[in-house]
């Protein structure tokens, strides 16, 4: 390196004496100085062989390089290809949107294999009797939530079906899908906002269910037109159940009514119902407090709250939806049984079908209490609170192929 610093030292003082500097200024800048020189000897050349190529990938029809996209464009005035123009590619295809089939059918994976899955393993067992087969499928039933009197409803019907002939894999299931279908065939009428002004659905459940989300998709869900919705926050107990319901009031642009927290659940239903009727609301949504069914004392205060909107408007409330979560299997039933007596429930709000293997709690529910499920849970969306389809249930559980129901 001193060698190389020595060549070099005759240069720096023919500069320096070039310039009429001689020694006043520092090496440092000496350096600097040579450094630039290099620098542009290099990047001149450089960028007049990627503003070259570039040009010729012009005159080509081709883009350029990721390379010369950075440099400066070609003037206006280059000569490109006088070839005829090509027609630009075809715009990509959107993907065709998931059928719904398919996606309830994702979601219902874990029921299907409980109940089909297992009923398919039952068969592959050589020198399965008619009574092992029976037995089985009495266990495959009750495991699979269905519940116990609907199991035995369900078996006793399969067994009608087996004195008649003997049942293979393809008749037994078709056979379960009759009557399975025939247990939820539970109607109801439709949901008629228009049939009364405000039109007041009531919403209860124990806590946990996801009863606060079910109600702010169901204000999306619901909301339509120029209907006015308001949702009104009479969970004034659980720690955050205002707030929750006031995001998803915002969310589903909603009015919203509530009290300070620990206030009069009742008071904050009278004070709703007197908003809804004095600004025209057409349907109002009551978020009611988290009650244990088993808790007598409890289950009174909601039918307290119930007095008092009957009290206010005639005919309120109009539908009173329980929201319970499909996780719980037999105890969504137990639930459904107490809250139906102590309210009279007009219908079932059916949460995260998406996580559990007891979905069959669906047809348990449908059988016994004879309560019709208005609307399902798939998955953490708005738009997976889904209107229950009992068709599309039974084909996303025995079925073997989409067949065409899209969004």
């Amino acid at each position: 390196m001193d060698q190389i610093l020595a060549s070099l030292q005759p240069v720096r003082e023919s500069i320096l004496r070039f310039l009429g500097l001689e020694e006043t200024v520092s090496e440092a800048w000496l350096w600097a100085s040579l450094g630039c020189c290099l620098f542009l000897l290099i990047y001149l050349p450089v960028r007049f062989l990627v503003r070259r190529r570039r040009t010729k990938r012009l005159r080509s029809g081709g883009s350029p390089s990721p390379e010369a996209a950075e440099g400066e464009s070609a003037p206006a005035t280059e000569p490109l290809s006088t070839a005829p123009e090509t027609a630009p590619p075809p715009p990509v295809a959107e993907e065709a949107p998931e059928s719904l089939l398919e996606r309830l059918r994702g979601r219902l994976s874990k029921t299907q294999n409980q109940l089909i899955g297992r009923l398919d393993q039952i068969f592959l067992r050589s020198g399965t009797s008619e009574t092992d087969l029976l037995e089985d499928l009495e266990e495959v039933l009750v495991t699979a939530d269905l519940g116990v009197k609907t199991s035995y409803d369900l078996l006793g019907e399969v067994q009608k079906e087996f004195s008649n002939k003997p049942l293979g894999p393809a008749e037994l299931k078709a056979a379960l899908r009759q009557k399975i279908g025939s247990m939820l065939e539970v109607r109801a009428p439709a949901i008629e906002p228009e049939r009364a002004k405000p039109f007041v659905i009531m919403v209860v459940g124990v806590n946990g269910v996801g009863k606060t989300t079910s109600i702010g998709k169901l204000a999306s869900h619901l909301k339509s037109g120029d209907r006015k919705v308001m949702l009104v926050a009479a969970d004034t107990f659980r720690a955050a159940a205002i707030e929750q319901l006031q995001i998803w009031s915002d969310r589903a642009d909603t009015d919203f009514v509530k009290h300070k927290p620990e206030s009069d659940p009742s008071a904050v239903v009278y004070d709703a119902l007197q908003a809804a009727k004095s600004r025209g609301t057409d349907l109002v949504i009551v978020d009611t407090a988290g009650r244990l069914h088993t808790k007598a004392n409890l289950m009174e205060e909601l039918k307290k709250v119930k007095r008092i909107m009957s009290r206010e408007l005639e005919g309120a409330p109009h539908e009173v939806f329980l929201v319970v979560d499909a996780t719980t299997g037999q105890n969504a039933i137990n639930q459904a049984r107490t809250f139906h007596e102590a309210l009279g429930v007009t219908g079932i709000v059916l949460t995260k079908l998406d996580g559990t293997a007891k979905g069959g709690v669906i047809v348990g529910i449908a059988n016994e209490l004879q309560l019709p499920v208005r609307f399902i849970g798939i998955g953490e969306r708005v738009e997976d609170l889904r209107a229950f389809d009992a068709d599309l249930f039974l084909e996303a559980i025995f079925g073997e192929s989409d067949k065409g129901w899209v969004h």
